[in-house]
This record gives structure tokens, C-alpha cells and sequence, in this order.
């Protein structure tokens, strides 16, 4: 189009919160029409645009790699110079108030290696467009608070598309000459741009449906290729218990006649919430016993649910800005955890879901990338995608619902959903619901918004045998982060209790809030010093430092009666025997043993519980610890208690492995829970070092008839050095080396191995004519879980560091969003001794030090270097 004049990009910009400004112009309503083909896509679009306020502005949609074709304004094709463009975007400048702007551009579906806007996936068209991949679809101001209706045409070739999607409820159809035709789809209620979403291609469709509270039938569509059809059963079946969930406990029915997800193979993300056409990443909706674990089929169930929910908490109720992200993630994750509680066991449930937020975000907060829930400033909104905005937000959700109790919660989260349906809100309108509604002041509580970093708080418990009163003193102190070095106190909401030492009990559970920097609470009636039981249900994500002895947390593993706190006494018991070997004591693993076993004989408790309670802390939690982490002690340390516990406790692990066999697979609790518990006795009857461990290991692989029995006992021969590891490595590649999602598993357990070659391993695996860089789960397959792998990627010579920033600089010109979701384990180098310190940041500076960086990865890497 030679009357568009062309600028050079500016330089990546640094948006920020505080410049927020109410969009210059509006789109009402837009028209799509998509002639749709893999080598030259065209899209033209019809915006209806308004003037909003009294202002001159020009009208800005933005872009990004489109080939402009035409522009006109009210049928009117523009003229030379009175349109432009600003980097990718296109400029017009218009008078009065209402328009009709229209567009055609060209795309390139099969050369989007970026997987956003309009892309190809085995043989599929599909779309990602949040967080700003709308403008590389069509030119449109690409923010969320631009509320638009959508209409969609598209025609395209009938024997490679035969089915054709798009948002809200199918209107039309109809055939085309040449072996071509067409659909059209209108979606009735505005949405932003990022909820938009097209698939094209040869599919098949689980059908079913869904009689909402009101006694509509909603057809229920889950579109994948033929050959997967079989592996859609558990996913439909999460999206109907989603549905019925939602309206029990929330009182939110759904809105349209059609609900359809489509799997693709190729996709940034997990899932994406799109309104009424939700595309997912396959591994969240293929399941089988013979390719999906137990925690596979759990991760089906739980992100099924998040984007269901999303219909509301994010479609319905949406954002104004992306620095709001967690005003839909933090709360609709908080709804999919309750759920999956609700589906199966609430005390595992809550023990997983806390290992992944320490895992994850607690390492977040205490690093350079750390940043508030509601951040002020970034370059890439993409890199925000974070624990941070997701889990902690879920647990600022968590913290509301436990301050207001589950009547007025409800009550509030009910005039949330009427006061801002249809409109774009702000994390401050949803605590304001949450004041209004619950009848409660969280002022101070919105420190939980604007403050980066992991509280931690201390608990000393003193006993006066006179007067028989119990002093609990309580001390909140948050480190520094970045561009935050004082920290005002935050309001913490303590579940707390104090048990008896002779009879065991305790009088009962009380809240406690913590809203200063020091507070004492007293109280009577113990004759006997009791024992503190404190965060209990994790009731704030906060790291909770006390000192109670050895014994005082074996009594609470063996009494307490809130699961979690039990399961907590338990790690805490494992944490400072290996903390304190690491430090140079003798490995004191006594109390542990005995805990071990009563925890496992204990009649009352579940085998999922117990296989919980007995895991030890993984080696990168015990380095979060430590002032400076030592990988090579702690992954000694570890080895050597479980070993220990292994070669104790042998007799026991036998007979649980042996009685916890299952005949027949089966997704009950029990039966999950069973698998759970043998897998955990294989691992420790493997470490004990016993002669026929490895035998034992292979022979559960050769036999199981379930992914979950057969990947554990891979992974646990993965650790070592056998004849049976390189047998079950061969045997599971030949098996499953055509199904691209189990395949995953294979490249996985062997970068996460503690093998003491796994660097080189993982060096060669990346050769290997299986692995690509174009599939983002076959990228995190392989380096995510290597650098997870705390003990082969900090190996001494730095050649993990090495691989990864090679992935990182390779993966950079194809997928910048994944590319740079590898950079926050080299930015971890000053928790690290000076040597491998200085390892990483040579890596990171040579990655910064590549012409045409991404602003993703260039984000990334130039914060960890701060």
C-alpha cells in the first residue's frame, strides 16, 4: 500500500501504571472476514470506531508484521499522506465523532514461529491473542479495555479445513465453488481483543452437553484429530463438573448456546480462556491411563476448570489494563484450587499447591525479577505471566475469603460479578467489592497489591508456670526488593493453635491477625507449656521461622489435627536435620524415622496424605534456606537421609510397595492415593541401596498398567547407573517416540535426573533428532526441567549455565515468550557462591550481548543483571 508512509520501530518502551489513559477511541462493534491459507492469509476488518472525550488525537491501531493492503475510512479508500505509520502501528487522523474504518492485510501462517496471532499447528490455523497478539492479526487497538462484538466470516479450503471456529455461536454456513466454503460466528457480548479466537482444520469432535440452572441446553464440543478422540473422555467430563461447580458455588451459569475447546500441539501457554472457543495446549486435554499420570489427569481437571471459569472472573469482568492481570489469574486460580479440592482430597490439594507457590513464587519474590502482584512498570507484558500475578494472587483471594468467612465472601464476590459485568475493572474495584460486600476495612490489606516480597514472620512462644498463661510474640519483617527497600507491615491472617502436651488436643483453632510489626497475644489456662501450631492451612503465604525443637514437631506430625500443619511439622522435621548436616552436624535422623513410620501405620490417613508427609523436601527448597546455596552439600545431605530412611525403614517399604499394587487402574482417591504410596516406598527402597532395587524398579516398569506406576519407576532408575535404566530409557522411547506428549516425559525425567552425568546427557539429548525448538513443550521438556534440576545445572564447570543460555539465544529468533521464560534460573546467581556467581552472569551477558534480542528476553536479562 505505497500511501502509507513507513517509520523505523522505536526502541522497546517501558509502560507504566501510573500513565494509564482512557482509550481515544472505541470499537463497538467489528467485522472479521478471513481468507484463510497457511502461505497467505488475508483479513479484512470493519471497525466501527468512536470518538471518547472531547479531544483531537488521530486514531492509532496497532500492528505488528502485517502487510497492509488497503485502508479506507467510510468506504472511502484514503489517499496519500492522510494515513501513517508509527513502527507497526497504523495512525489516521479523523474528524467528528463516528467512523467506519476498514483494513485488509496479508499474513503468513506457517512462518509465525512466535505461535501469536494467527499461526499453524499440525495441520491446524489457531490463534493466540493475549497478551498483544491481536494486532498481529489485523490493525486494532490492541488493549482490554477496548470492549468490542465481534462478528467473523471464514472461508477456506473444505478438505484441509473442514471445520471452521470461532468465539460466541455459530449463525451460518454455506459452500463456495472450487471445493471451498464458509462459516460465520457473531458473539454477542463485547469482549477485548485478546479473548479473540479462530481455529481451522481437519477435526473431531467429543460431543456432548449441559443443562444450566435455568434450563438451557448448552452444547458441549472438545475438537482434537481423529486419532485422539479416545483421550478427550476425563476432559469433558472436568468441563461438566466445572460448569455445575460454578453455578453451585458461585451462582454463575453460562451464557452461550456452544462451549468448544480445540487442542493444539503447539502453543505458548497452557490454556487460553477465549469466550466460547477456549484453545488449549494438548497435554491439558489428551488423558489416558497408558500416556497421563496421575498428576497429568489432575492437571486436566484443574485447567479445564480455570478457563471455564474464566468466563466470568476475566471474560464477563475483564481488565483495564494489563497491570490488572491478576484481578482475573489470581482470582480465577484461587477458583480452579477450590475446585480440584472440592474433586478430591482438600488436605492434598492444599500441600501441592503450596509446594508450587514456594517452588516457584517464593523464589520469585527473594530474586531480581521480583515485582508486586498489581506491578507498576514493564517492557513485555508477556514476561508478567508469572507466580507472582497467578499463585500469590490466588492466595490474596484465599486471604479475603478466610477474613470474611464463606457467607459473606459469597455475598461479596456476588456484587462483584453485578457491579462490573460487561466492563474492564481494576484489582482496586475488586477489594472494593470485597469491603462493600463483606462488610469489611482492607485498606491495610492492599499493601498485599502494591508490595513486592515473601513476608517472613517470627513466632516465639514463651510459658509463665504461675500464672499459667501462654505469650505468643509475633514479628513481621519483609526483605527488600527491587526498588523496594522499606517494607510497611502487611495484615496477615494467622490460623493458629496451641496443644497439649499430655493429652494431645488442643482447645481449639483461633485467627489471629498480624497487622503491626510486633504483636503479643496472651493466653490462659496451661498449666504445661503447650505447642504452637501456626499458619496453619497455610492461611498466609509467609515463611514462618520459630523455635521449636525436634521433639515439638514430631508431637505435631504424629497429633495435629489441620492436615496441612501436620504435613508441615513433618518437612520441618526433614528441613532441619539436612539444613544442619549441610552446615557440618552429624545427620540426626532418628526422630524422623520414627515419624516416618507412624505416619505410615497411622490407620486414619490416606495413602495420598501419607505419600505427602514422607516425601523429602526437594533440593531446592532446602537451598531456599540458606543464605548461600551449596548444591553439591545439599544434594549429599539429601542422599544421604534417604538412604538412611531407606535402609530403616526397608521392611516397611517392601510390604507398602507389595500391598499397594493395584489390580486394575481405577482414578478413585483410594486408588490414586495407592499409587501415590507405592511409587514413594519404590523411590526410598531403590535409595536404601537394597541389592534388588533396580529389578524391583524395572520390573514395576515393565508391568504397569498405568503411566503413573511406569513413568515413576523410570524416573527413579533415571537416577542411576544400571542395565535396567538404559533397558526402560530404550523400551519407553520405542514405545511412545510417536506420541509427541509422552515423548515430553522421556526428555523430561532424564534432564530432571540426579544422574551424575546429566549435564552431558542433557547436551546430547538436545541433539537428538526428536528435540525441537519449534514446540515449546518439547523446550520445556528438556532445559525447563534441567533448570530445575538444582544440582546438575549448578554443576561446578558451568556448563548447564552454558546449554541453557545457548537454548535461550537459539530459541530467541523463533519464540521470544518461551525463550525468556528460561531466564530466571541464571538470574538466581547471587544466592551462589562466587564461583558459579560469575558463571551465570557471563552467560547472561553474553545473551544480552546478541544483536536484534527480543524485548522479551532483553527484559529478562537486563533486570537479573541489576
Amino acid at each position: 500500500m505505497a500511501d502509507i508512509q513507513s517509520a523505523n520501530a522505536p526502541a522497546p518502551l517501558v509502560v507504566r501504571r501510573q500513565d494509564y489513559r482512557p482509550p481515544d477511541w472505541l470499537v463497538p462493534e467489528i467485522e472479521l472476514d478471513f481468507l484463510l491459507d497457511p502461505a497467505c492469509t488475508t483479513v479484512r476488518a470493519r471497525l466501527s470506531v468512536s470518538r471518547n472525550g472531547a479531544h483531537d488525537r488521530a486514531l492509532r491501531l496497532d500492528g505488528d508484521e502485517l502487510t497492509p493492503v488497503e485502508v479506507k475510512v467510510d468506504g472511502r479508500p484514503l489517499g496519500s499522506g492522510e494515513s501513517k505509520m508509527d513502527g507497526g502501528a497504523l495512525i489516521i487522523p479523523l474528524s467528528g465523532g463516528v467512523h467506519q474504518v476498514e483494513t485488509l492485510v496479508e499474513l503468513a501462517p506457517e512462518h509465525n514461529s512466535k505461535l501469536m496471532g494467527l499461526y499453524a499447528s499440525g495441520g491446524l490455523l489457531c490463534t493466540q491473542c493475549e497478551a498483544e497478539g491481536f494486532r498481529r492479526i489485523t490493525f486494532f487497538p490492541d488493549r482490554p479495555d477496548i470492549l468490542s462484538r465481534y462478528s467473523v466470516r471464514m472461508e477456506a479450503d473444505k478438505t484441509r479445513y473442514p471445520i471452521l471456529l470461532s468465539n460466541g455461536d455459530p449463525v451460518a454456513q454455506g459452500e463456495l465453488s472450487g471445493g471451498r466454503h464458509w462459516a460465520r460466528w457473531t458473539d454477542p457480548y463485547p469482549k477485548p481483543c485478546y479473548l479473540f479466537a479462530l481455529v481451522a482444520g481437519d477435526l473431531a469432535c467429543n460431543s456432548d452437553s449441559f443443562v444450566t440452572m435455568s434450563g438451557r441446553e448448552v452444547k458441549l464440543g472438545i475438537w482434537v484429530k481423529e486419532a485422539d478422540l479416545s483421550r478427550t473422555g476425563h476432559a469433558m467430563q472436568a468441563l461438566k463438573n466445572s460448569m455445575a461447580w460454578d453455578e453451585r458455588v458461585y451462582g454463575r451459569e453460562y451464557d452461550l448456546d456452544v462451549f468448544n475447546i480445540v487442542a493444539v500441539a503447539d502453543f505458548n501457554f497452557g490454556a487460553m480462556e477465549n469466550k466460547g472457543l477456549n484453545i488449549f495446549n494438548s497435554r491439558y486435554i489428551l488423558a489416558d491411563p497408558e500416556t497421563a499420570t496421575d498428576a497429568d489427569y489432575d492437571g486436566v481437571e484443574g485447567v479445564v476448570a480455570h478457563e471455564y471459569f474464566h468466563n466470568w472472573s476475566g471474560n464477563r469482568v475483564t481488565c483495564r489494563d494489563w497491570f490488572q492481570l491478576s484481578l482475573k489469574e489470581g482470582f480465577t486460580v484461587f477458583r480452579d484450587q477450590n475446585f480440584s479440592a472440592d474433586m478430591g482430597s482438600e488436605a492434598v490439594k492444599r500441600i501441592e499447591d503450596v509446594r508450587v507457590l514456594r517452588a516457584a513464587q517464593f523464589q520469585e519474590d527473594a530474586g531480581p525479577l521480583a515485582h508486586p502482584v498489581r506491578p507498576e512498570s514493564y517492557m513485555e507484558i508477556s514476561n508478567f505471566y508469572t507466580a507472582t500475578i497467578y499463585n500469590k494472587g490466588a492466595e490474596l483471594i484465599r486471604m479475603i475469603a478466610l477474613m470474611l468467612g464463606p457467607d459473606r465472601f459469597r455475598a461479596a464476590t456476588d456484587l462483584y460479578f453485578k457491579r462490573h459485568d460487561g466492563e474492564a475493572a481494576t484489582c482496586e474495584d475488586f477489594v472494593r467489592a470485597m469491603e462493600e460486600g463483606g462488610g469489611v476495612d482492607l485498606t491495610q490489606f492492599r499493601r498485599w497489591y502494591e508490595q513486592a516480597g515473601t513476608p517472613h514472620v517470627r513466632a516465639s512462644l514463651t510459658h509463665d508456670p504461675v500464672t499459667q498463661t501462654a505469650e505468643l510474640l509475633l514479628e513481621q519483617n519483609t526483605p527488600p526488593t527491587p526498588g523496594q527497600p522499606e517494607k510497611l507491615p502487611f495484615a496477615l491472617p494467622l490460623r493458629t493453635a496451641l496443644f497439649d502436651r499430655g493429652s494431645g488436643g488442643s482447645a481449639g483453632e483461633m485467627l489471629l491477625m498480624l497487622t503491626q510489626k510486633q504483636q503479643r497475644f496472651t493466653f490462659k489456662g496451661f498449666a504445661v507449656a503447650p505447642i504452637l501450631s501456626i499458619n496453619r492451612g497455610f492461611s498466609a503465604p509467609v515463611i514462618v521461622e520459630t523455635d521449636r525443637s525436634q521433639a515439638d514437631l514430631a508431637f505435631l506430625s504424629a497429633h495435629d489435627d489441620d492436615p496441612f500443619a501436620r504435613y508441615e511439622a513433618m518437612q520441618q522435621l526433614m528441613v532441619n536435620a539436612l539444613v544442619g548436616h549441610v552446615a557440618g552436624q552429624a545427620l540426626d535422623a532418628a526422630a524422623i524415622i520414627t515419624a516416618i513410620r507412624d505416619t505410615v501405620t497411622d490407620p486414619h490417613l490416606d495413602g495420598a496424605f501419607i505419600a505427602e508427609a514422607i516425601r523429602l523436601p526437594s533440593e531446592a527448597y532446602l537451598g531456599d534456606q540458606m543464605v548461600q546455596v551449596d548444591p553439591d552439600a545439599i544434594h549429599e545431605a539429601r542422599d544421604a537421609l534417604q538412604g538412611r530412611i531407606g535402609r530403616e525403614l526397608e521392611s516397611l517399604w517392601r510390604e507398602l510397595h507389595v500391598r499397594n499394587r493395584a489390580n486394575g487402574f481405577s482414578l478413585s482417591p483410594a486408588a490414586k492415593g495407592a499409587r501415590k504410596l507405592r511409587n514413594g516406598a519404590l523411590v526410598y527402597l531403590v535409595a536404601s541401596g537394597a541389592a534388588d532395587g533396580a529389578a524391583l524398579a524395572f520390573s514395576q516398569f515393565d508391568e504397569a498398567d498405568n503411566m503413573t506406576e511406569r513413568q515413576s519407576a523410570l524416573a527413579t532408575l533415571a537416577n542411576g547407573r544400571s542395565e535396567e535404566r538404559e533397558a526402560a530409557l530404550d523400551i519407553f522411547y520405542n514405545r511412545y517416540r510417536d506420541d509427541p506428549l509422552t515423548l515430553d516425559k522421556w526428555f523430561q525425567t532424564q534432564a530432571f535426573a540426579s544422574h551424575p552425568d546429566t549435564v552431558d546427557l542433557v547436551e546430547e539429548l538436545g541433539r537428538h533428532p526428536d528435540f525441537t525448538l519449534a514446540n515449546p513443550n518439547r523446550v520445556r521438556s528438556l532445559f525447563g526441567a534441567f533448570a530445575g534440576n538444582q544440582w546438575a545445572f549448578h554443576h561446578r564447570s558451568g556448563k548447564g549455565y552454558r546449554l541453557v543460555a545457548d537454548c535461550i539465544i537459539a530459541l530467541d529468533k523463533l519464540n521470544p515468550q518461551t525463550a525468556a521464560r528460561l531466564v530466571p534460573p541464571l538470574g538466581r546467581w547471587r544466592r551462589f557462591d562466587e564461583g558459579r556467581a560469575g558463571l551465570m552472569r557471563s552467560e547472561l551477558q553474553r545473551i544480552l550481548g546478541q544483536p536484534g534480542l527480543s524485548k522479551d528476553v532483553t527484559e529478562q536479562v537486563s533486570k537479573s543483571l541489576d
